[in-house]
């Protein structure tokens, strides 16, 4: 929870203008909008107990108050790429932990030592001189055994080009 008002505005700037350029299909009016809530809600600020959900609140009394203002107004629908100028869209959370979740599941089917190499390499980010210690083998067998593991893995979902999550480049 963001202590000062300017803290509050860097974290959710992005998402306010997102939510009013969707309310308001003109990202130059949801920029309006969001400015003269936001001055409001500083003037309030140290009155206001959840300030997410009370500046979101007034966002949408403003674009329910301005709409009432205008009785006939011009729609021109936004594009995707009109809110990509806004900003950027936030990514969906629940897709990264599927494919982490996939992930792990088709690292569980490998064998022992290939699946301790490839955790040891991708996840801990160990070199093949220390994962050579940890496994008690050479740095070719290492090698050996996260090359197999790859090539397994690559089988089982060949759609995906399989790099574990923290893996090096």
């Amino acid at each position: 929870m963001p202590a000062t008002f300017d803290e509050f505005v860097a974290d959710r700037l992005d998402g306010l203008l997102r939510y009013a350029t969707v309310l308001t299909d003109d990202p130059y009016l949801a920029q309006d909008i969001v400015q003269e809530v936001l001055l409001r809600a500083q003037q309030r600020w140290t009155r206001i107990d959840s300030p997410p959900t009370y500046v979101r609140r007034m966002v949408t009394n403003e674009y329910l108050s301005w709409r009432r203002r205008l009785a006939v107004r011009r729609v021109v629908p936004s594009s995707p790429e009109v809110l990509d100028l806004v900003s950027p869209p936030v990514s969906d959370h629940a897709v990264e932990y599927d494919e982490r979740d996939a992930m792990l599941d088709r690292l569980a089917k490998l064998p022992r030592k290939q699946r301790a190499a490839i955790v040891l390499r991708y996840y801990e980010n160990y070199s093949d001189e220390e994962i050579g210690a940890v496994l008690r083998c050479t740095t070719s067998t290492v090698r050996s055994q996260i090359s197999r593991a790859l090539a397994t893995l690559r089988e089982t979902d060949p759609s995906s080009s399989v790099q574990p999550t923290g893996a090096r480049k």
